[in-house]
């Protein structure tokens, strides 16, 4: 039988990196006490500045004060989760766990941690703006009120969404968890180009930044799918249409594709050599 968690309990962070940075302020600004945060952070520079900017507690290594936390928030990079999870299982068993480690898969977790309350998470650096998408997966340990404690974190940070298959986390990894790198590429090849045409440095930044903007938002709110968008602003023999078809005859949307399937598969084989 799962044990019920509740959001009055200690939060617990292992690793004080962007990522717990981002998750603490977005729950400190929407009222959880910091008192009730603690942060387990080994590097003094990084503790200091959480303490200094949160007033959280931060220690440098796993102890007895983890036993408090109902909810342990895992934010190590995946390489060093197997030995960050052998010295804080023995104060942290009875808690619901929530990985947002690349790649290591709940399998690994639940067993270095001895429990099955597991859940995994792929978000992504626009949580650090509040703007981020989170991709979540709830081992079957897991009871409602748990699934619904991690929703009230991870909304701090912007949107979330479920999935039934933990393989398809590779797959929120490859879209959304990269995907912020892969709009800087565009906006800098469309900075380059703006700069080659005429345009200073600051006018073609403003320029493919604000295009960014303006046309995620519109996707965003638009009823209709992007290809349908796409066509409206692609008149035959205009200049968006030269534009498209020299994409599709460099066949960029293929290319593209393979190179999120390069990051789906990247994803995978961090499961299978760091979760051993």
């Amino acid at each position: 039988m799962t044990t019920p968690h509740t959001p009055s309990q200690t939060l617990a962070f292992i690793g004080g990196g962007n990522m717990a940075s981002a998750i603490i302020g977005g729950l400190i600004q929407q009222g959880t006490p910091a008192s009730q945060i603690l942060v387990i952070e080994p590097q003094e520079s990084a503790r200091q500045q959480l303490m200094d900017k949160f007033q959280i507690r931060a220690l440098p290594q796993a102890s007895e004060a983890l036993s408090q936390a109902g909810l342990v928030i895992w934010a190590v990079k995946p390489q060093v989760f197997k030995e960050a999870a052998q010295l804080a299982k023995p104060f942290c068993t009875g808690a619901l766990h929530l990985s947002v480690a690349a790649g290591i898969r709940s399998d690994s977790i639940a067993h270095w941690l001895g429990t099955e309350h597991v859940v995994r998470a792929m978000p992504n650096t626009p949580a650090l703006m509040g703007l981020g998408q989170t991709g979540l997966f709830a081992r079957p340990g897991v009871s409602a009120s748990d699934q619904a404690w991690v929703e009230r974190v991870v909304s701090t940070t912007g949107q979330y969404l479920w999935v039934k298959e933990e393989a398809l986390l590779d797959a929120v990894t490859a879209i959304s968890g990269s995907g912020p790198a892969y709009v800087f590429f565009f906006i800098e090849a469309m900075v380059q180009a703006g700069v080659k045409m005429g345009l200073s440095p600051e006018q073609a930044h403003q320029l493919a930044v604000g295009t960014f903007v303006g046309a995620s938002e519109l996707a965003r709110s638009a009823s209709e799918p992007p290809a349908v968008l796409r066509e409206r602003v692609t008149s035959k023999g205009g200049t968006t249409h030269a534009a498209i078809s020299a994409m599709q005859a460099s066949q960029v949307h293929r290319l593209f594709q393979d190179a999120l399937e390069a990051a789906r598969s990247r994803a995978h084989e961090l499961g299978e050599d760091f979760g051993r």
